[in-house]
């Protein structure tokens, strides 16, 4: 039987999502996947990156990873998606994204795939249920199979107890984080292979 094919795809300002993206990969692949790790390009304006140095610092180190394409979206067979909270939903570049895969949406390409997602913002009640619940409400609308980490291990609640997905403290991510996102990206790949037979 072949591996389920996994797609982390990640937007990160400075840093936290594309650590949790990378824990998440590497987890993925130790439970079994073919997993393709993607970057959400940047919508903001390149003057507005470069005025701010750990933006900045950010898009350079990520800028050897590939951006995130549709044809990332039809090989997939489960989707690990990471993003910033910016004002109770997920950063706008995600959100851009998202936008564009109307065509695939029309064709079915989306549907009865798993997806599951997780978040930072700069505080512990900056929205972060309410932007991985807007997430799965997406995923809803392709007819997607959301795969929420529950109260299925106790790293879920050592890392801050969030059964819609992992949500951190910008720049908190630490040992407990990485538990409970390698439980959540392993059980997104166990109930993807469940679900491909």
């Amino acid at each position: 039987m072949s591996k389920p094919k996994i797609l982390v795809a990640f937007y990160s300002t400075y840093g936290t999502n594309h650590a949790v993206a990378l824990a998440a990969a590497s987890a993925a692949e130790a439970a079994g996947a073919d997993v393709r790790l993607r970057r959400v390009p940047e919508t903001a304006p390149e003057a507005v990156v470069n005025g701010q140095d750990a933006w900045k610092a950010q898009a350079e180190k990520t800028a050897g990873i590939e951006p995130v394409s549709h044809a990332d979206m039809e090989w997939a067979d489960g989707y690990f998606f990471a993003a910033p909270t910016r004002y109770g939903v997920s950063a706008s570049q995600l959100r851009a994204f998202i936008d564009t895969l109307g065509p695939l949406w029309m064709k079915g390409s989306l549907a009865n795939k798993t997806f599951t997602a997780t978040t930072s913002a700069q505080n512990i009640h900056g929205g972060q249920e309410a932007t991985i619940l807007s997430l799965y409400t997406t995923a809803i609308h392709w007819g997607a199979i959301i795969v929420a980490p529950g109260y299925t291990d106790p790293s879920v609640f050592e890392a801050g107890g969030n059964p819609y997905g992992y949500s951190a403290n910008a720049g908190g991510f630490d040992d407990k984080g990485k538990a409970a996102v390698a439980h959540q990206a392993k059980r997104l790949v166990e109930m993807t292979a469940k679900l491909r037979g």
